[in-house]
């Protein structure tokens, strides 16, 4: 059904993938956004390569990417009103990528809408994710899913694991680049918990190593729908399930995600429930 855009997604984000890694070859530009969060010449080309074909190809799609997202105004008022809404990360894990690691990937989701109503942060946007790739080119890795199709790694079908408790686990985690004590009641209410517990820097790359099944779980705090839209969709796709830390249906702009095999699930939420929440107010 959703076959064109998987192929037209597949291959812009492969585009994508060889632009940075010849960038990143040749030297990196590299600025600070904020605190360790970082951000380079070949982030923002990447995005504007990826825009570009999107706007060639679907001129009536809206985009929201990292590097771009809310500094046109103009675009604003076309997300409430698109019927498509691409979300891209031209460069997830960008620190990895400027200090030459290979966990770093080229991430772009598709939304299709189905209730248009206006908001400023668009959280009560509606609709399903359709499309969904992540290019790791470092590692020459690229998961793809479309809705109902299954979920791919270089064109072979993935599965989550069958672990099916906790302690027989390995999660992967992130933490937010403002207030990374956030996560901290979690990570040492898990490590006791389950079998290990990696920090990857890439929240596609570790979405999806839960929909191969090398994570069984994998949650984080203060993410951007560009980090998560195409990953959830390839979990899901691969027999997974992603929601929030309450077990709440996933918010792509909420920014609190967790992400398991779907066995785990329950288990990992009833360790979370117990930690005391006043640090999230």
């Amino acid at each position: 059904m959703y076959n064109d855009l998987l192929k037209f997604t597949i291959k812009t984000a492969k585009k994508a993938g060889k632009y940075v890694m010849a960038e990143q070859k040749k030297g990196l530009i590299i600025e600070e956004k904020g605190k360790n969060d970082l951000v380079t010449n070949a982030d923002r080309a990447s995005e504007e390569l990826i825009i570009k074909e999107i706007k060639k190809k679907y001129p009536d799609h809206a985009v929201i990417g990292e590097e771009s997202s809310f500094i046109r105004k103009s675009d604003i008022a076309d997300y409430a009103n698109a019927e498509y809404i691409w979300l891209i990360d031209p460069i997830d894990g960008t620190t990895n990528y400027a200090h030459q690691l290979k966990e770093y990937a080229v991430s772009i989701g598709l939304f299709k809408m189905s209730k248009k109503e206006k908001s400023k942060n668009f959280q009560y946007l509606s609709g399903e994710l359709i499309v969904g790739v992540v290019y790791a080119p470092g590692m020459d890795e690229l998961f793809s899913a479309a809705k109902g199709e299954g979920a791919h790694l270089n064109g072979k079908k993935i599965q989550v694991s069958k672990i099916t408790e906790v302690k027989n686990a390995l999660f992967a985690t992130g933490f937010p680049y403002k207030n990374q004590g956030l996560n901290l009641p979690y990570f040492n209410a898990m490590m006791g918990r389950c079998q290990a517990i990696r920090r990857l820097g890439a929240a596609s790359l570790d979405l999806c190593y839960v929909a191969a099944g090398r994570f069984e779980g994998y949650w984080e705090f203060g993410l951007k729908p560009w980090d998560i839209a195409a990953g959830a969709l390839i979990i899901e796709e691969a027999g997974g399930h992603v929601t929030d830390t309450n077990n709440n249906q996933i918010d792509l702009f909420g920014g609190d995600t967790f992400a398991s095999n779907s066995k785990i699930h329950q288990e990992t939420l009833d360790i979370f429930d117990k930690i005391p929440r006043a640090h999230l107010a």
